[in-house]
Parts: C-alpha cells; structure tokens; sequence
C-alpha cells in the first residue's frame, strides 16, 4: 500500500484499499491526490506537498501520515484531501521542470500559457474548489508544505496570505506556533501561491508553510517535524483545539518590500549562501537592475526567499520587518 512508492515510480496504485475499516471511503482524484471521505467530517483538512519537486522532508510526512489511515493506525474523523502537487519534478528531484507550479496559481490562461505545470495548476485549483465546495459550513485548513532553496534564521516559518476582508486569525497564528512554525510573515498584497488561491477562491484558512532548507529523500532527519506530525494527527483525528492563546508566541513580520527582477541584466547584491531572515543594513543597495537600484531603507529590514535566477518578471526576494497583529485580528 505504498502510495508514494508508486507515485515515484509512475505505476498505477491499484493496491490501495476503497474503504476503511471504519466506513471511511479511499478515493484517488488523479495523480497525486487522494480523499479520506468519513460518513460524518468534523471538518476539512487540505495537505499538499512537493509543490515542488525536491522539497521532500513534506512529501515523506505527508505519505507517513496516509500510510498511518490505510493501516488503521490514524482514525480518520475529518474530511481529509492530500496532493502530492509536482509528481513529474519529484521523480527527477528537480524545484520544476518547465515552470515554477507555485507562481501560476489563480492566473488566466493568457498568462500561465498551456504547458504541463500550467496544466497541472489548473488540476490542483479544480480539486481545492470541489474538495471545499463540499465542505457544508464546516471549518476549512489547507496547509501548503514546502522546504526553502536556502538556510533560514528562523528554520520554521509561515507565509500568511493576504486576507482582503476575513482578516488575519489570531488562533490559527497559534495553531501554527504548536505546530513549531516559530515567525510568520503577513502578506500585504495577492500572490500566485496555491495558499493564497485556497484562502481567496476556497474561503479555507490557507498558509504556507516552509520546513526547513529543500534536501534529498531520505536526507531529513535533521528537520524536526514531530511537533507539526502531532498536530496534524490530531487534525486528521477529527480533534481541534483552540490555540489563540500561543499566537503571542509566534514572531510576526510584514512585507516592506518586493524585489522584482525586471531584466536580464538584474544583480542581486547577495551571496548564494545568505539565509533567509538575515538583517540588512539600511543603505545597502540590495539589487540593481540596469539603471533601477533597490537600496534598503527599512530599519530592522531582512531578507527571505533570495532568488537571482527566477524569470524576469518574477519576485527576486522580499525584503521584511517585523509587526504585530492588527487590532482587528480575531
């Protein structure tokens, strides 16, 4: 019943079990995503992984865990979809094959054009948007698991997608703080992710999360996930817990800025080794693209997700500062 064991070697899984023991129905949705349905949800729980394709420590937990349902190991009291989002680009361990999948979410066919990561998008959104269509007025989470290109600072961080009108959620701040996610970064404006199109276009709680530095399978004994697994077999058991009391725990930070590479002659002033959340001086001059200059003006400033070789076009990096929740957070 090795699901992920198939999914790497592009064999069908006819192995799998329909049904549970206890009545919960097994159902695969396409490559790399597969519904635990039980007769009466407490809620709707959405994991996806390997979004990109050698992000792996989230495809092993994600696969530990399904394993743990199909042997009886893990009740299964919520209604559960899991999509192991890159099946081609975990095969060849690569970030992406013809395009990066987590820059063409929610985006018009005019723009992500009709290759097989565009493809492959539009698969993933018409799975969120019937998996939560069903969802009956129950509470709907989707956690996105990545791992980062580089080392972090801060090595358990969340992306928190802009909310527009339903406002940031101080117990789900603190949901992420039990799960060992220590900073979360609140966005300020749409983004292409697929956290963000399931938190607009789902009305889920959507976030991503980032678990570390992107290594090889079988090379991430070194990531600590046992408190994220914990929680998230208490999720999948059907237990919610009210965590608004540890958001207080959890260091925030907002977008100042983006860097968008713009042309082909883009320099970004950074070795390939800085870490993610390392502080820039104020008047460094960050990046420049012909005769554009990005020079940093923020006290307290850092820098996450540095990426010289994205497209142009692209976000190169985000430059942040750390804040604290709005009065209006609930």
């Amino acid at each position: 019943m090795d699901y992920l064991a198939h999914l790497l070697d592009g064999t069908p899984w006819h192995d799998g079990p329909a049904k549970l023991p206890d009545g919960t129905q097994v159902v695969q949705l396409g490559e790399g995503l597969i519904a635990l349905e039980p007769a009466q949800p407490t809620f709707d729980l959405f994991l996806s992984c390997g979004i990109h394709g050698n992000e792996t420590a989230p495809v092993e937990l994600v696969s530990a865990l399904l394993q743990a349902a199909l042997a009886g190991e893990l009740a299964v009291r919520a209604r559960v979809l899991l999509a192991f989002g890159n099946p081609a680009a975990l095969r060849k361990n690569e970030r992406y094959l013809d395009d990066d999948l987590n820059r063409l979410f929610g985006k018009p066919r005019e723009q992500t054009g009709e290759g097989p990561a565009a493809m492959r998008a539009r698969e993933l959104e018409a799975a969120a948007q019937q998996f939560f269509a069903n969802s009956a007025g129950r509470w709907k989470l989707h956690y996105d698991l990545h791992t980062a290109i580089r080392g972090s600072r801060i090595e358990k961080f969340a992306i928190y997608p802009y909310p527009h009108e339903q406002g940031f959620d101080r117990a789900e701040i603190g949901r992420l703080g039990v799960c060992g996610i220590t900073a979360v970064l609140l966005q300020s404006k749409a983004s292409p992710t697929f956290s963000y199109y399931t938190r607009r276009h789902c009305g889920a709680h959507g976030f991503t999360l980032e678990l570390g530095k992107a290594r090889p399978f079988g090379q991430n004994q070194v990531v600590d996930l046992s408190r994220l697994e914990a929680e998230l077999r208490r999720l999948i058991a059907g237990e919610k817990q009210d965590h608004a009391v540890t958001a207080d725990q959890v260091e925030l930070f907002k977008v100042a800025r983006e860097v968008i590479k713009q042309t082909d002659a883009f320099e970004l002033h950074l070795a390939d080794a800085v870490e993610n959340f390392t502080e820039l001086e104020q008047g460094y001059v960050l990046a420049e693209d012909g005769e554009c200059r990005f020079v940093v003006h923020e006290a307290d400033a850092r820098i996450v997700f540095p990426n010289r070789k994205v497209k142009n076009g692209l976000r190169a990096g985000l430059l942040v500062v750390p804040t604290q929740l709005p009065p209006t957070a609930a």
